[in-house]
């Protein structure tokens, strides 16, 4: 009898007993469930904070990371990615499928004037200007049909007013320029001479350009959209006088900086 009570209790002290789990312990499989979920079916990038709001326990910056790095390691090899741009994280579909999927909708994408897209492109490289920085690089008059467009598609705002007489309004670049180009930071803006390629491949460069076509005095010859044999080189010449326009309309002093978030579209919607 001894002998079996013995052995009973050695073979109790063998059994491996797992420790319940906290009431509270993260079940990281469980947070890639959700964040796959919400992300999938957002219509917008989302940042860290809005992830954690989808979770009743505590979660740490570098946790979240982690799990959306190994979020984005289960898409490798798939149609779509799990991208970081400027507003936060979201799908999209991978750029060499993009081809494909414009068969689904075969009008031809439009073209942006040459006036249209140096004028961007100076906004993006030499931010934050005025339109009177903007006519100095591009040497004429700059149409303010060309700068409501960009602003009504949410690529560019007024950040300010520069304190000289006149007060003329500050331009900057939004996060949705970038999300819309699947960009981080300006860091990772391509070369000058590329942006107008980079524009048009985006699938979400759509852009109203009705005030472009206002009859204006001062608006400069090819504005609006352009037909596909007008040359589009205007771009390289406009790299060159950025490069070489020294800092001058670089500065801000005077400028009163109210800088604002702006949401951009998904492009997986």
């Amino acid at each position: 009898m001894e002998e079996n009570n013995v052995e009973n209790t050695q073979d109790n002290a063998s059994e491996v007993i797992p420790e319940a789990a906290p009431e509270n312990a993260l079940d990281l499989a469980h947070v890639k469930y959700v964040l796959e979920t919400a992300l999938l079916v957002t219509q917008e990038p989302m940042t860290l904070n809005e992830l954690k709001k989808l979770f009743d326990q505590k979660l740490d910056n570098d946790t979240l990371r982690n799990v959306l790095d190994d979020l984005r390691g289960d898409w490798d090899g798939r149609g779509v990615e799990l991208v970081t741009v400027a507003s936060g994280w979201r799908f999209r579909a991978r750029p060499e499928t993009q081809k494909f999927l414009d068969r689904l909708s075969p009008e031809k994408p439009p073209k942006y004037s040459r006036a249209v897209l140096e004028t961007l492109a100076i906004i993006a490289y030499k931010q934050p200007v005025t339109r009177g920085d903007i006519e100095d690089i591009r040497g004429v008059t700059v149409s303010p049909g060309i700068l409501k467009a960009l602003e009504a598609r949410g690529w560019i705002d007024v950040i300010g007013h520069r304190e000289v007489p006149g007060r003329p309004e500050i331009f900057a670049t939004t996060k949705s320029f970038l999300d819309d180009l699947s960009l981080r930071s300006l860091e990772e803006l391509p070369p000058l001479s590329e942006l107008g390629s980079l524009v048009e491949q985006s699938p979400n460069t759509e852009i109203n350009l009705d005030a472009a076509f206002a009859p204006l005095e001062s608006v400069s010859m090819g504005e609006g959209l352009m037909d596909s044999d007008e040359d589009d080189s205007g771009l390289e010449t406009v790299a060159a006088e950025v490069e070489g326009s020294g800092d001058a309309d670089e500065s801000t002093d005077g400028a009163v900086i109210e800088v604002e978030d702006s949401p951009a579209p998904t492009q997986l919607h």
